[in-house]
């Protein structure tokens, strides 16, 4: 499985913080795939559309996972910006990594809005803009989107 990850976080973008997620996804993703890009990106919601559209229908990734920008902050853009490339919704990805997570780390996860959506023969993920938010949420999903690629594939 060829991997595609976005990290969208203003302060990783202009080099005031470190890219913590990116790790924590490279190495969960290991067991499904290989990530074959990753790029960084402020909170600019057509910016974040245009970087998931290049890897969709560019790179021809099979999965990409978008981490930062789910939360409240009039920042957060990235459902928004997932939302105007999608083709077709997959809302039961975000709802049970936001129901698991609830019941068994944090009432936080409910502030989540996150998304999930195809694009082509590409699944997007939404995940949240912490290392330990990513991590919970793969462990939640990780197991069943090979299943899901493999039904885009055909």
């Amino acid at each position: 499985m060829k991997i595609g990850v976005l990290t969208v976080s203003d302060r990783c973008y202009k080099g005031q913080m470190e890219d913590k997620n990116f790790p924590a996804i490279k190495e969960m993703v290991s067991k499904i795939g290989e990530v074959v890009v990753h790029e960084i990106v402020p909170d600019e919601k057509s910016l974040i559309s245009q970087k998931i559209v290049e890897f969709c229908d560019r790179v021809s990734v099979d999965l990409v996972l978008t981490a930062g920008g789910t939360g409240f902050s009039p920042r957060d853009v990235t459902p928004e910006a997932t939302r105007a490339v999608i083709e077709k919704d997959v809302p039961g990805i975000p709802e049970i990594m936001r129901v698991s997570t609830f019941f068994s780390k944090t009432k936080k996860s409910i502030l989540s809005r996150g998304v999930a959506g195809i694009r082509g023969k590409s699944l997007i993920i939404n995940l949240p803009g912490n290392p330990n938010g990513v991590r919970e949420d793969l462990e939640v999903v990780l197991e069943v989107l090979p299943l899901g690629i493999s039904l885009l594939k055909d």
